[in-house]
């Protein structure tokens, strides 16, 4: 495999076909952990080599429950990708995200069930911390970007994950909103915190689609309506992506916590790994068994 990039696009399978982006090759990745959702579409941006990979798969084939998350970050970094920009359709919990804003949350809390949120076990254990789950480096230069393009932001804030692939009962949505999340999806958890033990610089843009089923307003949303803002969000997403990545300095070596995730996370002893495990998380943890 020769096509490398340092920074990852995760979004909607429309993203790789943005204004600007010079798609170079589509590269098929079989990790440790099966194929990721599709092909990653590597290319330059801005004069930079990214990747962009569509999460659900070309033509939105897979539900957020049928994500191959393991698989999708270990092909970013088997790609060579050290900063993560995920962007993703939300609902706000808050009357102040409204249709069209752009979130940048902090914070992360998780309603999933069962899913696989770690690349570890088989004989390894590993413990990331995750107290502070995105890159506030780059969470910092998205929330720049925002306001540099006048696309109403607000960086911080938690994102609320659950299972779907239905959405809230109308009592979910008010106890979450009692809890004081500030927007809802389906994807970004699992995201994170692989990213995190991939030792990835990761940030979530929070796309805000509708009020969830709490406002009083919500049966007056038309299916036209949200995929009025689905367009306008796309449109601003590529304008954003674009000014992220030539702002970007990929040649930098990172200072950040994500970049030294794992150096004190593993706590099994190296002599009892299983050499199979050893191998299957090499390019992980490698550098901390050598």
């Amino acid at each position: 495999m020769s096509a490398t990039a340092k920074i990852g696009i995760i979004g909607g399978s429309g993203l790789y076909s943005m204004p600007g982006f010079d798609l170079e090759e589509e590269v098929f990745i079989e990790t440790p952990f099966g194929a990721p959702s599709d092909a990653y579409m590597v290319g330059k941006l801005a004069g930079k080599e990214v990747a962009f990979l569509p999460r659900h798969g070309r033509g939105h084939r897979l539900s957020p429950s049928e994500l191959n998350y393991r698989a999708n970050i270990y092909g970013m970094k088997s790609l060579g990708v050290e900063w993560i920009l995920s962007l993703s359709a939300v609902g706000s919990l808050k009357e102040e995200h409204r249709p069209l804003d752009f979130v940048i949350p902090s914070q992360f809390f998780d309603r999933t069930m069962g899913r696989i949120s770690t690349f570890f076990g088989d004989g390894l254990v590993a413990h990331v911390s995750f107290a502070d789950p995105i890159c506030n480096e780059l969470a910092e230069v998205v929330h720049d970007s925002c306001g540099a393009l006048g696309i109403t932001s607000k960086s911080g804030g938690t994102y609320l994950c659950m299972e779907g692939p239905a959405f809230s009962t109308k009592a979910e949505s008010h106890v979450y909103r009692s809890w004081g999340m500030d927007v809802i999806g389906m994807t970004n958890l699992q995201e994170a915190k692989l990213a995190r033990e991939a030792e990835l610089c990761y940030v979530t843009v929070a796309m805000v689609t509708d009020y969830d089923c709490w406002h009083e307003e919500h049966d007056a949303v038309t299916v036209a309506d949200i995929i009025a803002n689905l367009t306008k969000n796309a449109a601003n997403a590529a304008k954003l992506v674009h000014h992220v990545v030539e702002r970007l300095d990929t040649e930098r070596y990172r200072t950040c916590k994500c970049s030294k995730a794992l150096a004190h996370a593993l706590l099994t002893d190296p002599k009892v790994i299983p050499e199979g495990t050893k191998k299957k998380l090499e390019l992980l943890v490698g550098k901390y068994l050598a």
